[in-house]
């Protein structure tokens, strides 16, 4: 059974939740600039390839991955701010489900979620 986290601990927790914030916000940043970049060249033949050549179809390959890895990078954003707003209402480590404390070897790993393993595999 879980135990409540003493408070440096979640201080400590919430130092890791405020890099993986700063490093996550710089990852999305990057896929905008480079976004912008490609939208700038976009006339460029690089960037103009026929969709129905091998040419293009890479390219939109690369797009819809580079679109998904944005995609996911921002949902792990939201969880991390969520956390973060766990901190501050002083709710953090405790399970939003079923109440119980959150092991600390499993806020340890991720610090951002916000239900205990049972819970999150019932779901």
């Amino acid at each position: 059974m879980a135990r409540e986290l003493a408070k440096s601990t979640i201080e400590r927790l919430s130092g890791k939740l405020d890099e993986e914030q700063v490093r996550l916000e710089n990852i999305i940043a990057q896929f905008e600039e480079e976004r912008e970049e490609v939208r700038l060249s976009e006339t460029s033949a690089e960037h103009s390839a026929d969709p129905d050549s091998s040419e293009g179809g890479s390219l939109a390959f690369e797009m819809e991955k580079e679109l998904s890895l944005e995609g996911n990078t921002r949902d792990l954003l939201a969880k991390v701010r969520r956390a973060q707003d766990r901190v501050t209402a002083g709710t953090y480590g405790t399970c939003e489900a079923c109440g119980q404390p959150i092991p600390l070897a499993r806020l340890e790993a991720l610090p951002y979620v916000t239900t205990c393993v049972s819970c999150a595999s019932s779901r």
